[in-house]
């Protein structure tokens, strides 16, 4: 009994974990919520638990170094008298300058134009050096209306009406007063050093009737030439697809609950929307649904980190994907050095200022970035080497479309848009549920009819 005893004295309690106990400790000391950085902690169905049906003897490969794998991508051929053409169906996600820097914002932007993609404003509105860098750049409209111009509007190439994001769907955004600088409260028209909080909802519309009103303002802005993007937030993803369509979307953005953000209540980051594997399926399914697939383009993000995620969200639906938190990594986010005249400086004190390590840290709410990322500070800034970033970031992005091409052609495919379900099978039984794929070594589907 004794042992017994003694053994329960050391068990933790499946309820009251460690990680719970810390959560009601600091509410019941502080009266708040957490806010923080980047995306959901908990271990989600990804696309890690699916895999490729690659040639062998029923489907032939194609051989890489002689058969070309296409990999160009359209986007806004619906309405837009100039759909984008992309060179790659990999893009970069909106992140604003304030929530990154204007170093970071340049460096991508130079980036996605060696690559032949685009690249997307943000919160706040557009810089000089952002339209300059991008060859091809995304124009977000969102609920705040911070820093929207409309003489920036007919300077983009395409736009993007940001309803909600997978990391805070039904929230508003934030920018914490230590990151509202001078700049950046000047293109918001805001007094800097104050806490920004976005709406939650356009100011202008509350339904999908008004969205329509609104897309038609932006195309008689720009004079129908680019495409108009919805993006959403993944939660009731098929009817939300169906409404945007109806509303005369050229591409939907579906955003996954693995998408991050600088600065939002966790409780929305980790409780929130539905995971991206299941949010492409029912977006693919919406647009089949209204016999618009191929017409509306359809682009994936959240958590999207690898050329075999890239390959899967396509084969199971997407036309592209966008990736943020993973264009912030390539540039140095979460590393223990930071780069200066070509050498790594430790950047590991900083980190420990901040109560975290590298590879643990999510304080992109606090503008003390330690390697210069999601800051205004200019000191912290300059630990961002422009052209440095801008090669390590266009290095992520053809190593991601390298994987991409290899896994299609290994599929028996010339274009990567031709990779499709059929290739897939699930490794997990969550998986095989949500992405709507057989489990592997079987021709089950949990979820499907009958069953």
């Amino acid at each position: 009994m004794a042992d017994r005893l003694e053994g329960l004295a050391l068990e933790e309690n499946a309820t009251y974990d460690q990680e719970a106990l810390n959560y009601i400790q600091r509410a019941a000391r502080y009266g708040m919520y957490d806010i923080r950085g980047l995306g959901a902690k908990r271990s989600l169905p990804g696309f890690e638990d699916l895999t490729f049906l690659t040639g062998s003897m029923s489907r032939y490969p194609l051989e890489g170094y002689r058969e070309k794998c296409v990999t160009r991508t359209a986007i806004g051929t619906r309405h837009a008298e100039n759909p984008i053409e992309l060179d790659i169906p990999i893009t970069i996600a909106g992140m604003s300058f304030g929530a990154l820097s204007a170093t970071v914002k340049d460096a991508l932007g130079h980036a996605a134009s060696e690559m032949g993609t685009s690249t997307t404003t943000g919160d706040g509105g557009m810089t000089p050096e952002e339209r300059a860098s991008s060859e091809t750049l995304v124009y977000q409209c969102l609920p705040s209306r911070y820093g929207f111009n409309p003489d920036d509007v007919r300077k983009a190439d395409a736009i993007e009406v940001v309803v909600g994001q997978g990391a805070k769907p039904g929230g508003g955004g934030m920018l914490l007063g230590l990151k509202m600088g001078e700049r950046v409260a000047r293109m918001r028209t805001l007094p800097p050093g104050i806490d920004q909080r976005s709406a939650c909802r356009h100011p202008d519309w509350t339904g999908p009737d008004d969205l329509t009103i609104k897309i038609r303002e932006l195309r008689e802005i720009t004079d129908w030439r680019v495409p108009i993007y919805i993006k959403f937030g993944a939660t009731r993803v098929f009817n939300d697809v169906k409404l945007a369509v109806h509303a005369g979307a050229d591409a939907i953005v579906v955003d996954g609950m693995q998408g991050g953000t600088a600065a939002t209540q966790q409780v929305f980051i980790e409780d929130t929307g539905i995971p991206t594997l299941a949010a492409v399926r029912q977006a693919r399914e919406a647009l089949e649904d209204l016999d618009m697939r191929g017409t509306v383009q359809l682009i994936a993000s959240g958590g999207i980190r690898t050329g075999a995620d890239v390959a899967k969200a396509i084969a199971l639906g997407a036309d592209a994907v966008s990736i943020g938190q993973g264009v912030m990594m390539a540039l140095g986010c979460n590393s223990p050095h930071y780069w200066q005249n070509g050498e790594a400086v430790s950047a590991l004190e900083d980190y420990k200022a901040l109560g975290t390590k590298p590879g643990y840290c999510h304080h992109c709410q606090s503008g003390k970035c330690p390697v210069g990322i999601t800051t205004q500070d200019p000191e912290l800034e300059q630990r961002v080497d422009l052209e440095e970033g801008a090669k390590r970031v266009r290095r992520y992005l053809q190593t991601l479309n390298m994987e991409l091409t290899t896994l299609a052609r290994a599929c028996g495919k010339s274009d990567v848009h031709h990779l499709e379900p059929e290739d897939l099978v699930a490794l997990t039984v969550e998986a095989a549920a949500m992405a709507k794929v057989p489990l592997a070594g079987t021709d089950w589907i949990p979820g499907g009819a009958g069953q």
